[in-house]
């Protein structure tokens, strides 16, 4: 279980990463609906590729990271959850709403390891 939800939840932050340093289309919009700096495009993507090398280096078996990459991926997650509500953009918030989710299980799952 913990192999399987850890690797989801890093994939889908390595995609979400390269859809950041590539400039999705879908990410600009998305960014410009919440209130967030163009500016800050490849610092989001590099947090979310670290995060997902910080799992798999977890998975890996190095010790600490992978309940610190995944800590941090629920602290960015909950920020996201937090920019969405406060520009009252919840058309899209499931995204935000499930990785936060898919961190928190990794988290835990990887704190019981």
């Amino acid at each position: 279980m913990t192999l399987l939800i850890v690797g989801i939840t890093l994939l889908a932050n390595a995609a979400f990463a390269v859809a950041d340093f590539v400039r999705s289309p879908y990410v600009l919009a998305n960014q410009a609906a919440v209130h967030v700096p163009e500016s800050w495009l490849p610092t989001l993507g590099a947090l979310k590729a670290a995060g997902a090398v910080g799992l798999l280096l977890g998975l890996a078996g190095v010790p600490f990271i992978g309940p610190l990459a995944a800590a941090g991926l629920v602290l960015f997650f909950a920020g996201a959850v937090v920019a969405h509500v406060r520009a009252r953009v919840f058309r899209n918030i499931a995204f935000p709403l499930a990785v936060l989710a898919l961190a928190v299980g990794s988290l835990s799952l990887m704190l019981t390891r």
